[in-house]
């Protein structure tokens, strides 16, 4: 027998490991990448297309590039008390 409505199902759920930390990656950058974008730009509808263009060329063209999202992320989210303490801007 052949079950050719099974077979996009069985095809969906032959995720790695690696395929679900990068679609996790991806989400959590589009997301926080979506926010400062509509905070900065003023418009949901542009910065939807902007955070998908730059999450397109990050994730597709150039998926090296994603540490450096995810290290902009981590800095933005954790790094801000670290470096007052540091004192590394201020005169």
């Amino acid at each position: 027998m052949n079950f050719p409505l099974i077979a996009p199902l069985v095809f969906f759920l032959e995720i790695t490991l690696e395929d679900g930390i990068w679609i996790s990656l991806s989400l959590v950058f589009f997301i926080w990448l979506y926010s400062w974008a509509k905070a900065n730009l003023g418009s949901a509808r542009l910065a939807v297309i902007f955070a998908a263009i730059v999450i397109y060329l990050t994730v597709f063209q150039h998926p090296e590039l994603v540490w450096i999202g995810v290290l902009l992320f981590l800095l933005a989210t954790f790094g801000k008390e670290a470096l007052d303490k540091v004192h590394i801007f201020k005169k």
